[in-house]
């Protein structure tokens, strides 16, 4: 599903129109975007946790030449399903 697609199901859903609703995506996907920034997790009760993962520093290889690399730590964003969307997906 693309958020054009997720625009038009709020939209028709919430009986909004495709402006409002898409402010309201873009406004939600914001304040998530923004409390992982600042280092918060984001709780949605019933669908999932939003949050920051650490990946540790590792050895990697250059594919191309075969050298060993030294890749640096790095922070990713995460997502773990909930129980109830666990359950609706089984």
């Amino acid at each position: 599903m693309t958020k054009k697609e997720l625009v038009e199901k709020v939209a028709k859903k919430a009986n909004l129109t495709k402006r409002a609703a898409a402010d309201a995506l873009d406004s939600t996907f914001n304040l998530i975007r923004d409390a992982l920034t600042r280092g918060e997790k984001v709780v949605v009760t019933g669908f999932g946790t939003f949050l920051i993962r650490s990946r540790a520093a590792r050895r990697g290889r250059n594919p191309q030449t075969g050298e060993p690399i030294q890749i640096p730590n790095k922070k990713i964003p995460g997502f773990t399903a909930g129980k109830t969307l666990k359950r609706l997906i089984k």
